[in-house]
């Protein structure tokens, strides 16, 4: 594969996508290759099938690799909010006189905060702020000088469970792994780095899951995965109305939040030769169940990290657990009383809520790539 390529693998609660891409002009991506395949899913931090999933990711490798004509050596792997955790941390760093601040200086703070943490391996820091001996708070320190230097800083951990899953998958296939967390990416490449320094708040919604954070400079304060996503609202409808389950996901995007309830009001739906009688207006009040059980979620999550800091600002949310369901963004906006805005990636046919983590996850990967592995050398060299 190209030295410019990277390849990532974006493991949702419903589908895998192996992606092979490299930077572009003006901040875009050039992508050469890309492969989703559906797989059964995880709960309570377990996948439901592993050889199904294994099956569903040997046929996205192989798609993308016959399509590229090159072999994926080093693949970076999304780690899911379900299977990762984040601690924040402060750490106080002194320096024996005045150095000019640079990558070393930074391992050093990242390195003297590193924590073991039973069942999770540790898969980056990123800092949220840095402060210098004179009181400077500063989100890049890089080139300033100071006799100490210290840092708010997020450490990531995948859990062993998903890390040695994934390297049994690809044990016989001669590829190097290394794991990014889905949702800092997200969060990093969605919102403007402006936002980001003064607290934000991110909903990577998905099909069977959906991770929020507090969002603080290049790292996650705080950050909790709920089992509540699309899945659970085509369940609900599933047994309100009959269907099968496949029928009621599809089901699911013609339901209108916008419209008024009132009287009777049936619509035929049509799914692989079958005809259902549906009651729209029960069908919007079904879909608007589904939804409150995220609001509630979401209302345990800013109840947990309550602060002024987070008072109205407003909540930034992405991925396929909202998306083609009209009318659920405002509904949201109006069950927690607060602004909600969709991100999507800025970029030609793939602007989509869906597209959002592969395209985070490929920026991500870019950058470590550029960068030399920078992360995982700076904790081999202190104290890794």
């Amino acid at each position: 594969m190209s030295r410019k390529s990277v390849a990532v693998l974006d493991v949702r609660s419903s589908e895998v996508s192996v992606v092979v891409g490299e930077r572009g002009v003006n901040n875009t991506f050039v992508f050469k290759g890309s492969k989703t395949e559906p797989y059964d899913g995880y709960e309570d931090g377990a996948f439901y099938d592993v050889p199904k999933l294994k099956d569903a990711i040997v046929r996205a490798l192989t798609a993308v690799e016959k399509a590229t004509s090159e072999r994926i050596r080093t693949l970076y792997i999304g780690v899911p909010g379900e299977f990762s955790t984040v601690l924040p941390k402060e750490v106080e760093t002194g320096f024996s006189k005045k150095r000019k601040i640079g990558d070393r200086e930074i391992g050093e703070v990242f390195a003297k905060g590193k924590m073991e943490l039973p069942g999770f391996r540790l898969i980056r820091a990123t800092s949220m702020i840095y402060v210098t001996a004179d009181n400077r708070r500063v989100v890049d320190p890089v080139g300033l000088s100071s006799t100490s230097l210290d840092g708010v800083v997020s450490y990531f951990y995948c859990s062993e469970y998903f890390a040695e899953t994934m390297e049994r998958i690809f044990r016989d296939m001669r590829i190097a792994l290394k794991f990014l967390p889905t949702s800092l990416a997200m969060a990093a490449y969605l919102i403007p780095g402006e936002t980001r320094d003064e607290y934000a708040l991110f909903l990577d919604a998905g099909f069977l899951s959906s991770t929020i954070s507090v969002v603080l400079g290049g790292g996650v304060l705080a950050q909790r995965t709920y089992w509540v996503g699309k899945a659970q609202i085509a369940v609900l409808i599933m047994k309100r109305f009959s269907l099968p389950y496949e029928a009621a996901c599809a089901l699911l995007s013609k339901a209108n939040l916008f419209a008024k309830g009132g009287g009777e009001s049936m619509m035929e739906f049509s799914f692989r030769g079958t005809t259902y009688e549906i009651d729209t207006n029960l069908l919007g009040e079904t879909v608007k169940e589904g939804l409150d059980r995220l609001c509630e979620a979401i209302g345990g999550f800013l109840e947990e990290c309550s602060g002024r800091e987070l008072d109205y600002k407003p909540l930034y949310i992405s991925g396929e657990g909202l998306y083609e369901i009209r009318g659920a963004l405002e509904h949201v906006s109006k069950r927690i009383d607060r602004v909600t805005e969709m991100l999507y990636p800025d970029l030609p046919y793939y602007n989509r809520p869906t597209m959002s983590s592969r395209i985070a996850l490929i920026d991500m990967a870019y950058e470590d790539n550029r960068k030399g592995g920078v992360f995982s050398h700076l904790f081999n060299t202190f104290g890794g």
